[in-house]
């Protein structure tokens, strides 16, 4: 499966910035910053071999998989295989990073929550022998 056969809940979104991605990837925000929720929500559609660089949430970050089989790996822990259906609970300040499986697209929704404490710090970019550490 690839993410031309995906379907989706939400617009494709964003190209997300080479910056922090490698691969490609789309978002598309679902809720802005703001002080009454203090959370951040979007919608994150990983092509195969996508990822995020390594980054932390000050205030913790929820993902919810809606769709295709990705990886999940925080620093210094074996990666995890996630699927469409699994909710990841991430703490604050753990440097983690995600995207899609090798062969297999994965969106998820991102929610960083306790924003007041900030958003997101990006690190360094996964490398493809950190991504290819698959058991």
């Amino acid at each position: 499966m690839n993410t031309e056969n995906q379907t989706t809940i939400f617009p494709k979104g964003d190209k997300a910035p080479a910056e922090y991605f490698t691969g490609a990837a789309w978002i598309r925000p679902l809720v802005p910053d703001d002080r009454t929720f203090n959370c951040v929500m979007g919608n994150v559609i990983f092509e195969p071999g996508a990822r995020n660089n390594w980054h932390t949430h000050p205030g913790g970050q929820i993902l919810i998989v809606t769709e295709g089989t990705g990886y999940y790996q925080e620093q210094g822990k074996p990666i995890q295989r996630i699927q469409k259906g699994d909710v990841i609970k991430i703490l604050p300040d753990i440097i983690h990073w995600h995207g899609a499986s090798h062969d297999t697209g994965m969106t998820h929704i991102a929610v960083s929550t306790n924003t007041q404490k900030g958003v997101v710090h990006w690190l360094q970019k996964v490398t493809d022998e950190e991504y290819n550490r698959v058991t």
